[in-house]
């Protein structure tokens, strides 16, 4: 066997995706010596697998969904004809146009050495690969997550799909079943449903539990309403079949039913990968969930050993993974005293309608504070963009504890991009009263922030005590 190259470093970094990436981004711009290991595709799950091919997909399902909602407006469409070697293709050139920001040939102008190589620990400070050791004064591990397997009994005897491999598989499904009624699987449950499938969802629990209650009722009953059949309360018990004819056995307090398909969608979560990295040997303490860290995102057991993204064993998504580098960044180089929980954390789902919520739902909120929450809200019925869009489903609700704004829901087209008003707000400390105090352009869908947070001052400023206090200013010449 050929000696190992030695390398030293000021940053390791294992894994190449959104986490990994801008550390080693933002310390090689530092001007240190930085080596990256990426042993399967640059840009990680998001690029390849995940947020950028799901999207994609969304948009080709949206194309072919308009058709059937145009003559509601005078506009009479042909049905559209879909072409799923031309939406794969869409979707790769997505991925294709991206990859040049996530490419080796990128990092490697900015300064990093990129090792297209598994690595694993040999030491607290040392990680080795099939052709380099490195030693470094700060590893990162970045490892991401994949779909999580659960041991249903049959479900390893038949051919089943993840996030990893549904975005190219060579035939379009005529049944699908989904496992998993969180965003995954109900975005992809609505995407392939719009492009043409029978879809059916099961879903142990109800479909997007950790939604706000109310909104993600109204995205499940717009998705049934389009066809599919969302099965919540029930449990897949065992699967069957062959390719191209699979059965789920799935369990419910009323009985047990079987739904038969021809193709199978596994989307029940995800677990981090930290397999074949010998964390052991780098004296890196972990769970199932991640790498047991603090909140500055450093390793408990190892100082020299920092997690990022879902290989910390939070909140997974890919802007967090991008927050957790900004943390690793302001820690290690500059000193500065930032942690993984110090900004609240948003999330989307991408469904029509699109959920978006930061902070505490409004149950989370009652739960937690046990009184003095309240909850003030503007449905998009009463917006006019959306009236003259005929999109006027759903509204934002803000959710308040003792007046301060402790998180907010909002359900609709467009409520990804409209979050971020309430984003800013909640994380730079602003009061309520900054998301009345602006001039918001009209018509926008993202006056429905602005009519909800005013609507919490309504009684006091239009009340008795104001307009006996107007009455009394109007006396004075």
């Amino acid at each position: 066997m050929a000696e190992l190259k030695t390398l030293k470093a000021d940053l390791c970094v294992i894994g190449g995706g959104s986490g990994g990436l801008s550390a080693a981004a933002g310390a090689a711009m530092l001007g240190l010596k930085v080596v990256l290991f990426e042993k399967h595709e640059m840009g990680g799950d998001c690029l390849n697998h995940g947020c950028v091919p799901s999207k994609a997909l969304l948009a080709a399902a949206k194309a072919a969904h308009a058709p059937l909602d145009a003559a509601r407006f005078g506009v009479n469409a042909p049905a559209a004809s879909i072409d799923w070697n031309g939406v794969k293709a869409h979707v790769r050139k997505t991925i294709e146009t991206i990859a040049p920001v996530d490419s080796q040939a990128r990092f490697e102008g900015l300064g990093c050495t990129v090792i297209r190589e598994a690595a694993r620990f040999e030491d607290k400070d040392t990680v080795v690969s099939g052709s380099v050791r490195v030693k470094a004064r700060r590893i990162i591990v970045a490892t991401g997550s994949q779909a999580f397997i659960p041991p249903i009994p049959g479900l390893a005897d038949v051919p089943y799909l993840t996030n990893e491999t549904i975005f190219s598989m060579p035939d379009f499904p005529q049944h699908l079943i989904v496992l998993g009624g969180g965003p995954i699987g109900l975005e992809l449950a609505q995407a392939f449903g719009r492009l043409g499938a029978k879809v059916t969802v099961i879903e142990m629990d109800r479909a997007l539990a950790r939604a706000d209650a109310d909104h993600a009722a109204l995205a499940v009953e717009a998705i049934r309403a389009e066809g599919a059949a969302i099965l919540e309360g029930h449990k897949a018990a065992r699967v069957s079949g062959v390719p191209g004819q699979i059965t789920v056995h799935a369990e419910s307090p009323g009985g047990e039913i079987a739904i038969q398909g021809s193709h199978l969608l596994v989307a029940l979560g995800r677990r981090a990968v930290l397999s074949g990295l010998d964390l052991e040997k780098g004296r890196v303490d972990f769970t199932p969930n991640g790498i047991t860290v603090s909140d500055t995102l450093r390793s408990k057991s190892n100082p020299r050993v920092w997690a990022l993204g879902d290989a910390a064993g939070r909140e997974q998504f890919t802007h967090v993974a991008g927050w957790h580098a900004s943390v690793f960044i302001r820690r290690a180089f500059f000193k500065q005293g930032s942690k993984a929980s110090s900004l609240p954390v948003p999330a989307v789902t991408y469904t029509s309608p699109e959920i978006a919520q930061i902070g505490l739902t409004e149950a989370e909120a009652r739960a937690k504070f046990a009184g003095a929450v309240t909850t003030t809200a503007f449905p998009f019925h009463e917006n006019d963009r959306a009236i003259a869009e005929g999109k006027t489903l759903g509204g934002a609700k803000l959710v308040l504890h003792k007046g301060k704004l402790v998180g907010a829901s909002i359900a609709g087209d467009g409520a990804g991009d409209i979050l971020q008003l309430v984003s800013l707000a909640m994380s730079n400390g602003m009061k309520l009263t900054a998301l009345t105090n602006f001039i918001s352009p009209y018509p926008t869908r993202a006056e429905v922030v602005k009519r909800a947070a005013s609507a919490y001052f309504t009684p006091s400023v239009f009340g008795k005590p104001a307009r006996t206090l107007v009455g009394l200013l109007q006396r004075i010449p």
